[in-house]
């Protein structure tokens, strides 16, 4: 394993026939070459290649691997209901599943040279009565399946199937049939008949990686060629439900924002199976797998900072963290998760064109590199095949790294939006009747109620990127998440229902952007309280400008918007002033400010607040378990300090508001001086009819209309957002979008002058031009959420 494996013998491998493994031509049918070729492909997709045994940080992972291996070859126990004693799986297949994982780990050292483990023929024989226990005992043709269905249709079989892969040469003939018997009769070709159900999207390409190496390992051309068909319903864009839509939002589980776990998922099993496929007989050509590579930069990319993946697209697992009883106490975070999505996007670039290749590696170069608060290299997370490619990208020389890319990005077909500046990056996640509040489900995230109700999270390109990594999901006050408004009423666990239950009854959320700036806005309705609100945020080039109004409530608890909610860490000190005095910066310290006023936190930025009533500050340190959020997390106690700015709305507010800045990375001084020029930005309207500001600095506009009216020079016929923007070459682009998609027509009035129209799409049936701008749109249910976007002349 020291020579690294070239990308053109990679691509040889999986497609060479009998020339690519050094077989005389003709001395086997075609279709037992491809079998020997495609296995070893696998082989080298499941291990890697390309390092040294002995460097690390190799080396190490290499001997904890044949250490963890030992020990749970001491500790296997084969009984009646178990391989492990600790693994029961009379009643919870998961317990099999991880049984199937441990004996592939214990394989991987088997195999592996460096291990120390390498060729053990006592690890060996424990390997072959593991498998035969199982395969007795319970993973077998005929056995009834019981709890949860992943277990035996994708977890187990992809372990044991991999172990078949590594195997292969010590098995024998009369094993690999049986434990194909067993994984064809829990994963029937009727797995994958229909495109519904828990067969769409990541599941469906994981329910393919099962029915493709199956096939490879039995040289069933037809199983082989069932699996590379049923990916197709994988490729187009969706319009409801699960998959890929055309403004880059993955949907899994019909109501979840799933970039981040399950999008990763489908990102790494396509990039493993085009590469399994290409140059045999099955190689995918369908061209809807262009939208899949499309998808790179359009749909996660604009989640990816500094190496992490945003947690507002990552579901449940955000609950995850710390597993109960795991020896070596290596959490899974937004960090984790990202370095996982990158190595998935390397092993997808194999498959790409030189073009995409060359640009993918410099995108996860340059992530790589920038992760500085959780390096790539030291992420024990990483299997070492995803870790052998990412060593691989940062160590070529050729592969200058790309900056972070600058722009807006909204996503409306999942509620989610990415706000991305030089040296600062923000995510914000809503919830409406096609999106849940949250998710959760398997005793995990039982306590993420409120981040669909305007969660906020932002980091700094050089701070803030261990903000929510250092255990802020299990110590953070599930009530005060950034940017949410919520009542205080209390919730039980997993309150609103598994699954992406929790959806409210609403539907003008999403908004308008130009690419660069936004109007986003989000008619929220509380989870489990009578809570209604219309929030609004602008997002212009250093501050994010968050409205709300029409804030009301009759659960006779008090109601509360976040500014903020920052991670100190376990000791951190970071002074708070406000109006120009440093505050105190002992524990429990609280204090209640009057608006308009300012505060800045050092090490963060700085905040503006200049709407009615004052505003209330709190430096607390919290603890929490794991094992609060997740029911298999670390019951281990967490104590992080937690520095909070909210508005009090009080009990029972009736028609409540708040206008404020967030200024990530601003100094004092400078958030001093933006609260002294409250010309800057000015709030044209902030009622349940609109919400709007400008800023003439930037020529931008921003108004998002609840209903018929006007908000300065804009007037709207019914409810809609808008995004103007002026230039300096004397044109304006025009950016509509009906959040609501309701079927009905607008006639949106700009009362300033304009001379021509120089583009616009067919939803706009008519424009007038002159002292006034007055364009009349027509329906827009079928434009999904997205913006209508027209460019005029000046007059």
């Amino acid at each position: 394993m020291t020579a690294m494996w070239s990308r053109r013998a990679f691509l040889s491998a999986a497609g060479g026939g009998a020339w690519a493994l050094g077989v005389p031509a003709g001395a086997q049918p075609a279709e037992e070459v491809h079998d020997e070729a495609m296995r070893a492909v696998w082989r080298v997709l499941y291990l890697g290649g390309g390092f040294s045994a002995g460097a690390e940080p190799f080396r190490s992972r290499l001997l904890e691997l044949g250490a963890q291996a030992d020990a749970w070859r001491a500790t296997m126990a084969p009984a009646p209901g178990s391989l492990w004693p600790e693994l029961g799986f009379t009643t919870d297949p998961e317990l099999m599943m991880q049984s199937y994982y441990r004996l592939r780990t214990m394989a991987e050292a088997y195999v592996r040279p460096g291990t120390g483990r390498t060729g053990d023929a006592a690890l060996l024989s424990a390997l072959l009565a593991g498998l035969d226990h199982l395969h007795a005992r319970v993973y077998h043709a005929g056995q009834a399946r019981y709890g949860n269905w992943y277990c035996w249709q994708i977890g187990a079989p992809q372990a044991l199937l991999d172990l078949c892969v590594l195997l292969y040469a010590d098995l024998g003939p009369a094993r690999l049939t049986a434990f194909r018997a067993a994984v064809d009769h829990f994963v029937p070709d009727s797995a994958v008949a229909s495109y519904s159900g828990t067969s769409t999207g990541a599941n469906r390409v994981d329910l393919c990686r099962v029915l493709a190496l199956s096939g490879v390992l039995g040289a069933d051309s037809a199983k082989i060629g069932l699996a590379r068909d049923a990916l197709a319903p994988v490729f187009p864009y969706v319009s409801t439900g699960d998959g890929l839509y055309r403004d880059g939002s993955f949907v899994q589980h019909t109501w979840v924002p799933y970039t981040g776990t399950y999008g990763a998922v489908l990102l790494g099993g396509l990039g493993m199976l085009f590469a399994l496929l290409h140059g045999t007989p099955w190689q995918v050509t369908d061209p809807g797998a262009e939208i899949v590579l499309n998808a790179v930069e359009r749909a996660w990319a604009p989640f990816l900072f500094n190496g992490l993946i945003m947690d507002s697209v990552s579901g449940r697992a955000i609950s995850r963290g710390l597993t109960a009883g795991d020896p070596r106490q290596v959490q899974q975070d937004d960090h984790t998760r990202g370095h996982a999505v990158l190595a998935g996007i390397l092993v997808l670039a194999e498959g790409a064109s030189e073009a995409r290749r060359a640009r993918w590696r410099a995108l996860v170069k340059g992530w790589a590199l920038r992760d500085r608060y959780s390096p790539v290299l030291d992420d024990r997370t990483l299997g070492l095949s995803a870790l052998a490619r990412l060593a691989e990208v940062v160590a070529d020389a050729s592969v200058a790294p790309l900056p972070e890319p600058v722009g807006h990005r909204l996503f409306a077909s999942m509620d989610r939006a990415t706000h991305r500046r030089p040296g600062w990056a923000a995510s914000l996640s809503m919830a409406s009747r096609r999106i849940a509040h949250y998710e959760t489900g398997n005793g995990e995230n039982l306590h993420g109620w409120h981040t669909g109700s305007g969660m906020l999270a932002w980091w700094g390109s050089t701070y803030g990127n261990g903000q929510y990594t250092d255990a802020f999901w299990p110590t953070v006050d599930p009530y005060r998440l950034p940017g949410i408004t919520v009542a205080r009423k209390a919730l039980s666990d997993g309150a609103g229902g598994d699954w992406g239950a929790s959806r409210p009854e609403a539907t003008w959320v999403g908004g308008t952007t130009d690419g660069e700036f936004a109007s986003v806005g989000q008619h929220l309705r509380g989870l489990g309280s009578t809570l209604t609100a219309l929030k609004a945020w602008f997002f212009l080039a250093d501050t994010i400008v968050c409205l709300g109004a029409g804030i009301r409530a009759t659960d006779g608890v008090p109601v509360e918007t976040i500014i903020d909610n920052r991670n100190l860490g376990a000791a951190g000190t970071h002074a708070l002033t406000v109006g120009g005095r440093v505050q105190p910066t002992g524990l429990g310290w609280s204090a209640t400010f009057s608006s308009p006023g300012w505060a800045h936190l050092s090490g963060f930025g700085g905040y503006v607040m200049s709407g009615p009533g004052g505003f209330k500050a709190l430096r607390e340190a919290r603890t929490g378990r794991w094992s609060d959020i997740n029911r298999g997390g670390s019951t281990t106690p967490l104590t992080r300090r937690h520095l909070t700015l909210w508005y009090d709305h009080g009990v029972d507010p009736t028609a409540a508001g708040y206008v404020h800045q967030i200024l990530p990375g601003a100094s004092a001084a400078g958030t001093a001086a933006r609260a002294a020029d409250p010309d800057h930005v000015r709030v044209l309207a902030n009622t349940e009819t609109a919400q709007g500001i400008s800023c003439a600095a930037l020529g931008f506009i921003g108004v998002n209309f609840w209903q018929a009216g006007s908000a300065g020079a804009l007037s709207a016929s019914a409810p809609c957002s808008v995004t103007v923007r002026e230039r300096t070459d004397d044109t304006a682009t025009i950016c509509v979008a009906d959040p609501r998609r309701a079927p009905a027509s607008l006639t949106l009035v700009w009362n300033r002058p304009v001379a021509s129209v120089l583009s616009r799409p067919s939803s706009v049936l008519t424009a007038t031009t002159g002292a006034r701008l007055r364009l009349g749109f027509g329906d827009l249910t079928g434009a999904e959420g997205a913006g209508q976007e027209v460019v005029v002349r000046l007059g």
